[in-house]
Formats: C-alpha cells, sequence, structure tokens
C-alpha cells in the first residue's frame, strides 16, 4: 500500500544560506529531516521546476517548491485480529493500556501476536508510518498507557516531542525493600557487559535519568511513583536494582527473593507467583501532535498490582506497623 503525495511552498528569505534539506525541514515540519534527504536523493524535490541536485546544497530564499513522491509501506508485519484496549482515540492518535504479556514490537522469539500486529489489523493505513506508529514501547510484562501515532505527521511531532523530553510518563511500581524518601537516579544504562538480554549502569551507557517518591511503605517493600525523563530500554528496572530495591517479580534483575518472615500464607504465594515485573505506566501526558492541545489520561492500576498492595497493606498493619 502507498500513498501519494505533493507538498507546494517557498523558500522563506530568511533562510539563506542554508542546507536545502534543513531548509525544507522547516518548511515542510509534519516530515523528517531525514525523511526529506530521502526525497532528496531520489529525485522527487525540485526548486523553480529543477531537480534538487543535493542535501547540503545551499538555498538563497525565495525559491520555489515541489515535491511529489509517495509513502511507500514501512512495515512488512503481517495483521493479525487481536483486540486493543483503546481509550482514547482521534484521526492523528491513540492511545492504548497494554496488558501484560503483550509484546509491542516483533523481535527474536515474537515474530507475530504483537500490538504491531494487531495495530495493522484495527488501522490498515497505518503501514505507511514508520513503525506502525509506535512511538515507545513497554516490556512485555509492564503494563499501562502508550501512545500511538496514525499519520507520518503526527509520528514526526511525537518522536520531537520525546526526544525534547516533552512527553511526560509516569509509573507505579513495587519495589523490594522500605525506602525512606524519594529521589533521582542519574545513571547511564547500556547493555550488561556479560549477559546481552541485560541491561545495566555503565559508563559506556546512554545518559538516563529517573525520578522517584514515596507512595506507600509497607513492612519490607516500598510502592513508588516514578518519573521518566529519559526513555532507555528496562530503565525503571534498572535504576532501582541499581539503587538495591530491585521490583517484585521482576525476572532479570530481582535476583532471588527473600522469604518475608511472618507474613500470610496468601501473601508468600502471591509473591512467589507473582509472574511479572509490579510496574504499569499509569499517567501520560503530551502535547498533541496537531493541534498543540495539551492531554493527559491515566490507567487503573491492573488487578494483580492492587491485590498485591493489598496484602502488603494488611501484613504491615498485622505486624503493628503503621507507616
Amino acid at each position: 500500500m502507498t500513498q501519494n503525495i505533493e507538498l507546494k511552498g517557498n523558500i522563506s528569505e530568511s533562510q539563506l544560506g542554508q542546507r536545502l534539506d534543513q531548509a525544507l525541514a522547516e518548511c515542510f515540519p509534519d516530515y523528517s529531516r531525514s525523511r526529506i534527504k530521502e526525497w532528496i536523493l531520489a529525485e522527487k524535490v525540485q526548486l523553480d521546476g529543477k531537480i534538487a541536485a543535493k542535501p547540503r546544497e545551499k538555498v538563497v530564499g525565495g525559491e520555489e517548491i515541489l515535491i511529489q513522491t509517495q509513502l511507500e509501506e514501512e512495515v512488512s508485519s503481517r495483521p493479525q485480529d487481536i483486540p486493543l484496549d483503546v481509550i482514547y482515540e482521534d484521526e492523528d492518535i491513540l492511545v492504548i493500556n497494554k496488558p501484560t504479556d503483550f509484546v509491542v514490537h516483533p523481535g527474536a522469539g515474537n515474530h507475530d501476536g504483537t500490538i504491531l500486529n494487531a495495530l495493522l489489523y484495527h488501522y490498515p493505513e497505518i503501514v505507511n508510518v514508520p513503525r506502525a506508529g509506535i512511538v515507545h514501547r513497554l516490556d512485555k510484562d509492564t503494563t499501562g498507557l502508550m501512545v500511538v501515532a496514525k499519520t507520518v505527521p503526527a509520528q514526526t511531532h511525537l518522536v520531537a516531542q520525546l526526544q525534547a523530553r516533552e512527553i511526560t510518563r509516569e509509573y507505579e511500581a513495587i519495589a523490594c525493600g522500605m525506602m525512606t524518601a524519594g529521589g533521582s537516579v542519574d545513571e547511564p544504562i547500556g547493555r550488561h557487559p556479560q549477559r546481552r538480554t541485560h541491561m545495566a549502569v555503565t559508563e559506556l551507557g546512554k545518559e538516563a535519568v529517573t525520578h522517584y517518591r514515596v507512595k506507600e511503605k509497607f513492612r519490607s517493600h516500598t510502592l513508588l511513583r516514578l518519573r521518566l525523563e529519559s526513555g532507555r530500554t528496562h530503565q525503571i528496572r534498572v535504576h532501582m536494582a541499581h539503587l538495591g530495591y530491585p521490583l517484585i517479580g521482576d525476572p532479570l534483575y530481582l535476583g532471588r527473593p527473600r522469604p518475608l518472615r511472618g507474613a500470610s500464607e496468601e501473601l508468600r504465594n502471591t509473591m512467589r507467583n507473582f509472574g511479572r515485573q509490579a510496574l504499569h505506566a499509569a499517567m501520560l501526558r503530551l502535547e498533541h501532535p496537531i493541534t498543540g492541545q495539551m492531554m493527559q489520561w491515566q490507567a487503573p492500576i491492573p488487578e494483580d498490582m492492587q491485590r498485591l498492595t493489598a496484602l502488603l497493606r494488611d501484613d504491615t498493619a498485622e505486624q503493628g506497623m503503621d507507616y
């Protein structure tokens, strides 16, 4: 599936001396500079009726622009009829509440059955949008809110917001250990040097900042509210483990869980069988990529985390502790 597009405009006099790809990106902000560069190299861009030569050629101002091209299919995966929990939708974006055990994007070991496959089924035209409109991901077993772009312009603007750290994402998590106060972690994250499926705090990693506050204290655990500045793979899980407070149920970073002495059989069984990291993307706030309106959504805490929280609260009260 392809989509024909035609863009017309004029280089501004104030853009004198700019590179052509830079000037065109400013004239047509709905499309990324890298995409515009591809169009120039494919000879899809005309200036004053002549094919533009190179992305780096300089403009003088006043040139008439004509771009005639096609948006090719960006995704090769197959559509699959998988239900999505859509909590908001308009012509440009949709926001979904992802359940646990749902992979976002096909990869090794998960070639289909993903959110991307579901998007292609429910929104066939999204095949023309890079990564089917997925601009950020959640781990397979992390629940909660994700925004998806339905069009190329929406995707371009959402990616720009994400890179500028203008999208606010808040999470709730249950950590092992009792934290006394909130704070921030500013530690780079990269691939673990020995375990290739793990991430780790490492000097060679990319900048990563996580803010956290204590929402509720239990006898040996802490309910946290966290906010991401960056969005590195496994960021919250790695940062909390780095502090010595890994998330309950985390299959990669928890290590051997310590038994909770004096706990009820129900609590011990629930913690033993909690089959995922206790992490939920609870709030998402962003500027609508087309209208500019500030928008915010909340996703209720899933039942498994609610139940675990209630049991930890009861356990703390039964031990005569009050925080």
